[in-house]
């Protein structure tokens, strides 16, 4: 009997879209969008199985389709520095759960990779002025 590997890993960010109802497809590729808006130069890849924007080296944002809801990871500054925007919208630690008929709008999206753009050059700020000394 011959076996055969099948992987769940997508193999890039439209390969992922096309596994996701069409409701969901449809909400990811608004937000997909709008993070391009902000961070065009950003990298699309696939970490950790879902969606992500790298910019510069660094993870920038990942989002992803579950169930029963849509996540956005900004990572905890961001969602920590919008905490008053985010409350009628399920957060934890560094992720934004929405569902298609309830999204994230995409000014509050905008406003959060732009968060998570200064946070990631000041950490890299940080970085190399520590290793000049």
């Amino acid at each position: 009997m011959k076996r055969t590997t099948k992987t769940n890993t997508p193999r890039d960010v439209d390969d992922y879209l096309s596994r996701v109802s069409a409701t969901q497809r449809k909400a990811l590729e608004q937000l997909r969008r709008t993070i391009k808006s902000v961070a065009p130069t950003a990298e699309e890849i696939i970490s950790y199985q879902i969606p992500t924007f790298q910019l510069n080296g660094r993870m920038l944002v990942s989002y992803a389709a579950f169930a029963e809801h849509c996540s956005f990871f900004p990572g905890a500054g961001p969602t920590e520095v919008h905490q008053e925007e985010l409350k009628s919208f399920a957060t934890s630690k560094g992720t934004v759960r929405f569902t298609p008929d309830k999204p994230l709008s995409s000014s509050l999206i905008k406003k959060m990779v732009k968060t998570r753009i200064k946070l990631n050059e000041a950490a890299e700020r940080k970085k190399k002025g520590s290793s000049s000394r």
